[in-house]
């Protein structure tokens, strides 16, 4: 099934349905929603106004409670991209894990304890032919269970509108020069279907352990816009 589209820009059919996902629109998203914390702006915006009043209704109806809430905040706050690192770790080291994450990334990504929610997760895998890179053209639909919060460039519509045109050029700005025979593939993100990047094991890490390994993983390599080095 294709999946997006190649270096030359053409549309492989994926279509968007975004009816959801838009950062404004999660009223737990931790990147916006911790009114106690001292280095966030204290004023009161439309959104954090009907996100307190429906979460304290809710509270009232007993339908949750303060600490249901504070635990889900939590759980968000510690959705970083050091469990996709993990993940990319076990499969470098593990070539039966690595085939059932290709193949069946949900439960192979529960393995080593994390959920990643309902949504469709698809693994790319980079290869000495093959360069992956992700992006969601229309907002910012993100695997945030296993990356965390997405980066502000992902979010920025010059990143939106010039990986699909020239991912070659957008790539180089960061640092990441990808041979004129190794094909690089776009993968456009949508509100039913996210992605995740395996990039490819550097050369001399033979001897270092799987905590080594994740250490040398960053999140943007996970995105497909960097590659990992020693």
């Amino acid at each position: 099934m294709s999946t997006g589209h190649d270096d030359q820009g053409h549309d492989h059919g994926h279509h968007h349905h975004h009816d959801h996902d838009h950062d404004h629109l999660h009223p737990y998203d931790p990147e916006h929603h911790h009114p106690h914390r001292a280095d966030q702006d204290d004023s009161m915006t439309y959104y954090r106004l009907m996100e307190e009043a429906v979460r304290e209704l809710m509270i009232d109806k007993g339908l949750v409670t303060a600490d249901d809430i504070r635990a889900e905040v939590e759980a968000m706050d510690a959705r970083t991209p050091a469990n996709g690192a993990l993940v990319v770790a076990r499969a470098w080291t593990d070539a039966d894990f690595k085939t059932r994450l290709i193949a069946s990334p949900k439960e192979a990504i529960a393995e080593v304890g994390h959920d990643i929610g309902p949504m469709k997760l698809i693994v790319l895998e980079n290869t000495p032919e093959v360069h992956n890179v992700v992006v969601c053209t229309l907002c910012s639909c993100y695997p945030r269970w296993i990356l965390g919060i997405p980066p502000d460039w992902y979010k920025s519509r010059s990143y939106r509108s010039r990986v699909v045109r020239e991912p070659r050029a957008v790539l180089r700005e960061f640092g990441t020069e990808i041979a004129d025979n190794r094909e690089v593939r776009v993968h456009d993100s949508t509100a039913d279907m996210r992605y995740m990047v395996l990039p490819m094991r550097p050369e001399g890490t033979d001897s270092m352990s799987e905590e080594e390994l994740a250490a040398l993983v960053h999140r943007d390599s996970m995105i497909g816009v960097t590659e990992v080095s020693v």
